[in-house]
């Protein structure tokens, strides 16, 4: 595994459990996803928040493992909500997920996804 080195001497300290940046050493794999929404299988997405977070993290997950990585490989995670009033049960759920990873994290809000349903995407970099 490469080292993944959080940089936490910025303004992540006084926010939140993310890191100001990731250094990564050479002869490194790379992994990017394009925005990743909570559609299940048959492209549906469920009702809420809680429910559609949990389903585009388990969708970055199957990504992750595919390219044979897991949450101690991300690097980077941009998020976009369609409301600042989903933010907290967001960052709850994707604590779930990584853990005490500490990439680093961008989350904004938008008036509106690619799909009226939608109310989360997430991209990922991850590195190995």
């Amino acid at each position: 595994m490469s080292a993944h080195i959080g940089i936490r001497n910025g303004p992540a300290r006084f926010i939140g459990a993310y890191s100001d940046g990731v250094v990564v050493s050479n002869r490194t794999t790379w992994l990017y996803t394009a925005g990743t929404p909570g559609l299940d299988e048959s492209g549906k997405t469920p009702e809420g928040i809680e429910a559609q977070s949990r389903l585009a993290w388990e969708n970055i997950f199957a990504i992750l493992k595919k390219a044979d990585m897991d949450a101690s490989h991300l690097v980077k995670v941009t998020t976009w909500l369609t409301s600042e009033d989903l933010v907290k049960d967001y960052v709850r759920v994707r604590s779930e997920f990584i853990g005490e990873n500490r990439p680093a994290f961008m989350l904004g809000t938008v008036n509106s996804l690619i799909r009226d349903d939608i109310l989360v995407e997430i991209e990922i970099v991850a590195a190995k």
